[in-house]
């Protein structure tokens, strides 16, 4: 049976086994699994960075940022998590990282309805995503 995840360690492991898993769909030629998968660890490393805002206060969240949780907008999931500055701070700093940022801003939930995903689109978000120095998911982890 499978379990929800709702802790911010659950949002953190699968944010992690999504990109693993859409490493391995990569290495296989599964260029629109692989680039979908890879957006949305994305995603759930952002909620991730959510919930370490919602811990961090005493007060109840309201019912509209709770509501708003629920969204896969990228842009709307930084500024729920509180990272607009702190991003572009890092953009300042890394402009390898704010063109990875760029090559993410293709990516949204509606990918999965799409024709087809080429080889060089799923590598190159894969890559802006996963890269050890300058990458999109490698920064969030610093914040989560």
């Amino acid at each position: 049976m499978s379990l929800a995840i709702i802790t911010r360690a659950d949002f953190q492991e699968l944010a992690d086994v999504r990109v693993a898993e859409a490493k391995v769909l990569l290495d296989h030629g599964l260029w629109d699994g692989a680039y979908y998968l890879a957006g949305y660890a994305v995603e759930l490393a952002l909620k991730a960075c959510i919930i370490k805002v919602i811990l961090a206060t005493d007060a109840f969240p309201e019912k509209k940022f709770s509501e708003n949780c629920w969204t896969h907008d990228l842009g709307k999931l930084i500024g729920l998590a509180g990272l607009g500055e702190a991003r572009k701070a890092a953009f300042q700093a890394d402009l390898a990282l704010e063109v990875n940022w760029g090559t993410l801003n293709e990516w949204s939930e509606q990918v999965r309805y799409r024709q087809r995903t080429t080889r060089v689109e799923a590598r190159s978000l894969y890559n802006a995503i996963s890269d050890a120095s300058h990458g999109v998911l490698t920064w969030i982890k610093t914040q989560w």
